[in-house]
């Protein structure tokens, strides 16, 4: 097989190279193309290296190539993979610090809440430019697998208005079902699964063990009853045990989607742990990207190095785009969650929003299971986030900026926390300090600036209920080796899901 496959933002390093990695062991991709490409010539030629690496190595046919010109990458390429995180930790930083100053503690900031929301408007911006290369020069009906957050805003946004056959992939179902096994301490081969809902806020509705099926009361039984699971995950067992249905996220994506355990500064604490940044931290994705980046640029020969391992002894992951491609290409079918237009597959979800839910691929493409039904607490969380997706989505599209302030007003938690008047402030804090990303807010910067010289709400130097400094190389060494001393560390920066 030849087809050519084009990775946009393959300057995430960790990413790219499991990517890569998955797809190289399909036996019959060994002849394709992998276009890299990346607005870092840096980052850019350090990722080549080490894919390089992997293929000669292995022996194989695979021709890689790297550029900074995207559309010289993208031509003729039957299968592109989104990947990037626009504005990179600056913009990032901007995310988690200006919504502090007025009260929002956010632990990730890349679905909704405010640091999703504006992350959206940098990310749709440069979607639509990617979307108008690939129906230029790309292969007729490229396939465009979109890993980057917000997942359900840039993957409606290609659809919509980039005109771009588009399906969005992340791996919370599969880790969610991975600790779901855990918890009932079985192997996961053994638990079968339907999860349905939107990104981030998909729901566990039929867990079955060995075809027997798993109820609230044994879940939420063995959820507490575990060690780790039981402190690490309080958000997630609460509303487990209140809505009767298991959500993929982990606790401190789930915390910051929900206007109830993240309001009140003097109580986040109670909801959260800080044995890692996953588990509800401030600002804990920020640390942890950073962490890796800086790891990455001190470590990079011993990274190198690594990708001189036989691929015998990679063991393919769980990640959706090598199996999604697989079977588009060979014809043998994949069961996977999958995240489409929904057009009445949920049938108590709206028709133009986009869903996470399961499907079947083959070489007839992405055929997903219709008729499901979420239960109403779980539908109504969705709706409420659906809402905001949508106004997000047609504020970053057309550059309405009250459009943008009514889509962070109405967010969950931030109207939980904020007044109107903080929340206009904000927005308009935040578009300055993005600008640069935002060409579609030109307009409005200058309004923007002339406001905040004379701001009508204060604002506090709040660094959150649970900071954690960002640590050392030597640092993480040591501590990675105390965790796990026989695996090998964290690469780069984990963009999906």
């Amino acid at each position: 097989m030849t087809f050519k496959l084009c990775i946009i933002g393959a300057g995430s390093v960790g990413f790219t190279k499991k990517l890569c990695s998955d797809i190289l062991k399909v036996p019959e991709f060994e002849g394709i193309e992998i276009a890299l490409t990346d607005i870092s010539a840096e980052n850019l030629d350090l990722v080549a290296q080490i894919i390089r690496r992997i293929v000669d190595v292995n022996g194989l046919k695979t021709k890689v190539t790297a550029t900074t010109d995207r559309k010289r990458a993208l031509e003729g390429a039957r299968y592109v993979m989104n990947v990037v995180r626009i504005g990179g930790l600056e913009a990032f930083q901007s995310d988690i610090t200006i919504p502090l100053k007025y009260g929002v503690d956010q632990c990730v900031g890349d679905t909704i809440c405010a640091g999703g929301i504006l992350y959206g408007q940098r990310g749709i911006s440069a979607m639509l430019e990617f979307c108008a290369d690939i129906r230029q020069v790309a292969e007729p009906g490229a396939l465009m697998l979109n890993y980057a957050n917000p997942m359900a805003m840039m993957t409606w946004a290609a659809i919509d208005h980039g005109g771009v056959n588009t399906v969005g992939l992340c791996h919370g179902v599969q880790n969610g079902h991975r600790q779901i096994a855990a918890a009932l301490r079985v192997p996961m081969h053994e638990v079968d699964i339907v999860c349905s809902g939107i990104n981030h806020q998909t729901w566990y509705t039929d867990i079955r063990h060995n075809g027997r099926p798993v109820g609230r009361d044994e879940l939420l039984a063995a959820f507490q009853a575990h060690p780790l699971f039981s402190r690490q995950e309080k958000v997630r067992i609460d509303v487990l045990k209140r809505f009767g249905f298991y959500s993929t996220e982990s606790n401190g994506h789930l915390s910051e989607y929900l206007p109830w355990y993240r309001k009140r500064p003097e109580q986040i604490m109670d909801w959260i742990s800080l044995d890692d940044w996953i588990h509800g931290e401030t600002g804990g994705y920020l640390r942890y990207t950073t962490e890796n980046r800086n790891w990455f640029e001190t470590d990079f020969p011993v990274f190198l190095d690594e990708a001189g391992k036989p691929l015998s002894d990679w063991s393919r992951t769980d990640e959706h785009a090598s199996h999604i491609l697989e079977a588009l290409e060979t014809g043998r079918a994949y069961r996977g969650h999958f995240n489409v237009k929904n057009g009445g597959t949920i049938t108590n979800l709206p028709a133009d929003c986009i869903i996470e839910s399961p499907g079947w691929v083959d070489r007839f493409g992405i055929n997903m299971v219709e008729g499901v039904t979420l239960p109403l607490a779980c539908a109504a969380t969705c709706n409420v986030s659906i809402s905001v997706q949508r106004m997000a989505v047609q504020a970053a599209v057309t550059g309405d900026v009250e459009m943008l302030k009514q889509a962070v007003l109405h967010d969950p938690l931030v109207g939980a926390i904020c007044t109107p008047e903080e929340v206009w402030q904000m927005v308009d804090e935040m578009l300055v300090a993005q600008s640069k990303w935002l060409p579609q807010y030109a307009h409005a910067i200058p309004a923007a600036q002339e406001r905040l010289k004379s701001p009508r709400v204060k604002t506090g130097t709040w660094a959150g209920a649970a900071r954690v400094d960002v640590r050392s190389v030597d640092d993480l060494r040591l501590s990675k080796s105390r965790a796990v001393p026989a695996a090998a560390p964290a690469l780069g920066v984990q963009i999906g899901g």
